[in-house]
């Protein structure tokens, strides 16, 4: 299509054919020659062969990869699937005696299918409406990327707007048995005069009155065992890897043969798999952070919670192999790790204990205390230094017992906002939404980076300006919803099982798109476009001067110029004049001394800043990395601990 896009063009009819992979060259866009080689390659045998194993990644994406292949190639022979749930040579050995007709999984391939033309029926029509009322070309809005920053970006506001209010609560300490216990009223006061007002009050009784003591057993069943989600989230909690990072260490352990397959959804196993358990988890003996409670479970009956024939669909949850790893990189080791050990926690007993809640009376204020142990650790012991059971005894509490009160005191406190969000919550806030899958969820957290809508800061996820400015601009819009997204999530399963024609689920995308089109034409945005400069990098008009930097808006550029040098800040002009290669006039700087001098500054041919000082030679300087000031100015993220409430 030639010339460029208008409003009545939109919804674009995105083309479903397939092209060989393309790559930038000097004369334009040409086919990838790998790719191209290994069509020609893969086509040849093909050629040559009765029939075909489907090998591919055993998932929507994998079967896609592979019935894609063979409609370009234009194969017609017969074609039978492999499915493997680990890379074991003894597992490959029974999937190869056990190969399926390809037929039997078109549910997979249709669901892909659609997955994809969705993604660019939305992606192409909505980033294209928002770029023509922006009048931007580097805006991008996607199906599941959209609604995702609207959940960061949400939050990030409320935590930044929120105003803590400061609130009290009376604290009752009372003699029992010879210890002091402390009991808290669950009544907030806004107004510090009153909570003192309540407890000036309640001080004239000396004694408090038991008017309810219950005391229950507990039990704290196995948790159920990995899949990708839930991993993703325990290793951002323990080890600060990144979902992404997570899914990669996996699929290295996966292709060394040491786990099953990694990107499930499951977290159940096949009742027949029971079996192979104890065999798996004695291989465990060996290893001196599992050894005890290996030993502990040989000849045991095991739990079965995990096990459940009617929760496994496709793939079984992440356990490991008969294959023992060697030494390993840290980040594979402790993975490896958490997948053993969570089997381990999930084959063992119940963890048991006791509990009570008390509630006492005192000058007619409830007061309120519990208290819990643990009588047997079972699977909460595999984590444990010694696995023993906790010695503590509980109080015995009597009805109408009047215990004797040796103080009462006013605590203050304040509300807090929701905290930003962190990978592991974010994560399991796009589980809860219905936002992507197991396997593609970190790749939407990746991509939300990538185009700089969201940065990483210490461990919380912030929207970066450029996100907030498309934020504000759908917040309000369908294209921001999860909803929408989370239904279609649910049809591409209906897909999958033959429920729901793949074609009528593009119609309703196609209506959906020519919805979210008339919404964004609407868009305005309240700050005018900037000014573009030529890049001194890269030679294109895509340079814009921001209050800290001036940046190219070509993410393969990324060229980056401070405004602040030697702690001053430059002008537009001075700026504009070292992107065009000249020298700026002398301007007044002052040494970290405090001696005041003059510069000319010019930038090299390395981008860096030379200083030419009035009757001196040239002297070339890099930015100072230790001056503050060229730091603030730089907006350098500073590592800060999990993310409560921004400043």
């Amino acid at each position: 299509m030639g010339g460029p896009f208008t409003r009545e063009m939109l919804p674009l009819a995105v083309p479903s054919g397939l092209a060989v992979r393309q790559t930038r060259t000097e004369d334009g866009f040409r086919d990838d020659p790998v790719a191209v080689r290994q069509l020609e390659i893969i086509g040849r045998l093909l050629r040559e062969a009765d029939g075909a194993v489907t090998a591919t990644d055993t998932s929507r994406e994998g079967q896609l990869v592979a019935r894609n292949l063979y409609d370009y190639l234009g194969f017609k022979g017969k074609t039978e699937r492999l499915w493997l749930s680990s890379l074991t040579d003894d597992a490959i050995r029974e999937a190869f005696l056990d190969l399926r007709p390809d037929s039997l999984y078109e549910g997979l391939y249709l669901a892909g299918r659609a997955r994809r033309e969705a993604d660019r029926i939305i992606g192409y029509n909505a980033s294209l409406a928002l770029g023509m009322a922006a009048k931007r070309k580097n805006h991008s809005l996607g199906r599941v990327q959209t609604p995702v920053l609207a959940l960061i970006s949400r939050r990030y506001l409320e935590n930044r707007d929120f105003n803590a209010v400061p609130y009290y609560r009376l604290e009752l300490s009372v003699l029992k048995d010879g210890k002091e216990l402390v009991f808290t009223c669950p009544e907030k006061y806004m107004q510090q005069q009153e909570a003192v007002a309540a407890r000036n009050r309640i001080a004239a009784s000396h004694v408090a009155t038991v008017i309810q003591a219950e005391r229950k057993e507990t039990v704290e069943e196995p948790p159920l065992l990995y899949d990708l989600a839930s991993l993703q989230k325990e290793a951002n909690l323990r080890m600060g890897l990144t979902a992404g990072q997570t899914a990669s260490v996996l699929q290295r352990l996966y292709e060394g043969g040491y786990i099953s397959y990694p990107r499930t959804s499951c977290r159940h196993i096949r009742e027949d798999m029971l079996e192979r358990m104890p065999t798996l988890l004695s291989l465990l003996k060996d290893d001196p952070c599992f050894a005890r409670h290996a030993e502990a479970l040989e000849g045991r009956k095991l739990s079965t919670r995990t096990a459940d024939d009617g929760k496994v669909t496709g793939h079984h949850a992440i356990i490991i192999t008969e294959s023992i790893p060697g030494k390993l990189p840290l980040d594979e080791q402790n993975l490896y790790r958490m997948v053993a050990g969570r089997m381990l926690e999930a084959f063992s007993d119940d963890c048991t204990g006791e509990e009570a809640d008390v509630c006492i009376e005192c000058g007619g204020t409830l007061f309120e205390s519990g208290y819990r142990r643990t009588v047997h650790a079972g699977w909460k012991s595999v984590y444990s230094e010694t696995g023993k059971e906790e010695d503590t005894v509980f109080p015995s509490w009597e009805q109408d017992e009047v215990l004797p009160v040796t103080d009462i005191s006013v605590r203050s406190g304040e509300t807090s906002p929701k905290p930003l969000f962190t990978e592991a919550s974010l994560l399991s806030e796009m589980e809860r939404c219905g936002l992507g899958t197991s396997s593609t969820r970190a790749g939407v957290i990746e991509l939300l980076i990538a185009r700089r809508y969201v940065k990483r800061q210490g461990c919380g996820l912030l929207p970066t300006p450029k996100g907030l400015e498309v934020y504000e601009a759908v917040r309000d819009k369908l294209i921001a919803a999860p909803e929408m997204t989370a239904r279609w999530e649910k049809d591409l399963q209906k897909i999958e099982r033959g429920e729901l024609d793949a074609d009528v689920f593009i119609q309703k995308v196609e209506e959906y798109a020519r919805q979210i089109v008339e919404e964004l034409s609407e868009v305005r945005f309240e700050h005018p476009e900037p000014s573009r400069h030529r890049c001194p990098k890269c030679g294109m008009e895509t340079l814009t001067l921001h209050r800290k930097v001036a940046r190219c808006g070509d993410p393969d550029c990324a060229f980056l110029l401070f405004r602040t040098f030697n702690a001053r800040e430059l002008t537009d002009e001075e700026m504009l004049c070292l992107l065009e290669g000249k020298k700026t006039d002398f301007l007044p700087f002052v040494s970290r001394k405090g001696r005041p001098y003059e510069a000319s500054l010019k930038m090299d041919e390395n981008y860096r800043i030379e200083m030419t000082f009035r009757d001196t030679p040239v002297e070339r300087q890099p930015l100072p990395a230790s001056d503050p000031s060229v730091m603030q100015a730089a907006d350098i993220p500073v590592e800060t601990p999990c993310p409560g409430q921004l400043p």
